[in-house]
């Protein structure tokens, strides 16, 4: 982890949701919670586009207590309880008001393994399948939904690039995921994802450079 690698506020404060959402494919997740630092590769997001995309817990301008953290300024996380068991995890983005965010859906994971293990209560035997899907997202770097609203250049959730690039060519652009209820908008190309072994490939590549 390298404090002078974490994104700042210029790019949560990016206009284009969409397009953050597809950067973040290749960042580094991590987290830390009791000491324990925990983190991974993001590997599959989706975007959220306020008030005009009927997927968004802010479509059409709607304001509760929940998602009144998707209007604060970009870089704070969203995170909410989904079937009243998973938390998941949003990044916020954009100015004060618009509700922008990106559900991190998947992450290779690479730091704090043994602290995973004791998170899940069992044991993981391929690494390939681990922290695909944003609850087990949420449950393997210990964000509980409590934790929403906290600041994503803090102490206790932040993103790192460290320059791992992903081609474009690996990265895979299609719907997002249960939001059939969206109706023409469930249809919207804002889901972007890259395998795993694809990942892995490119980790073993910069560490012989």
């Amino acid at each position: 982890m390298d404090q002078k690698m974490k994104l700042n506020a210029s790019f949560y404060l990016g206009e284009n949701v969409v397009k953050i959402a597809e950067e973040l494919i290749g960042k580094y997740i991590f987290t830390s919670f009791k000491n324990k630092i925990t983190g991974g590769i993001i590997t599959e997001t989706e975007a959220y586009n306020g008030v005009i995309d009927r997927a968004s817990h802010a479509f059409g301008g709607k304001r509760t207590s929940r998602t009144e953290i998707m209007f604060m300024e970009g870089g704070v996380a969203y995170i909410y309880l989904c079937y009243g068991i998973h938390s998941l995890f949003n990044v916020v983005t954009n100015k004060e008001g618009i509700p922008h965010a990106v559900l991190i859906r998947a992450i290779y994971p690479i730091v704090g393994m043994d602290e995973i293990r004791k998170r899940w209560a069992k044991e993981l035997t391929s690494i390939e399948k681990l922290c695909i899907g944003p609850g087990t997202v949420a449950q393997a770097l210990g964000i509980h939904y409590k934790d929403s609203g906290e600041n994503l250049m803090g102490k206790k959730i932040w993103i790192e690039d460290k320059g791992l690039i992903i081609p474009k060519s690996k990265i895979i652009i299609g719907p997002r995921i249960g939001v059939d209820y969206a109706g023409k908008d469930a249809l919207l190309p804002y889901r972007f994802q890259v395998n795993h072994n694809t990942v892995k490939k490119f980790i073993e590549r910069d560490m012989q450079v």
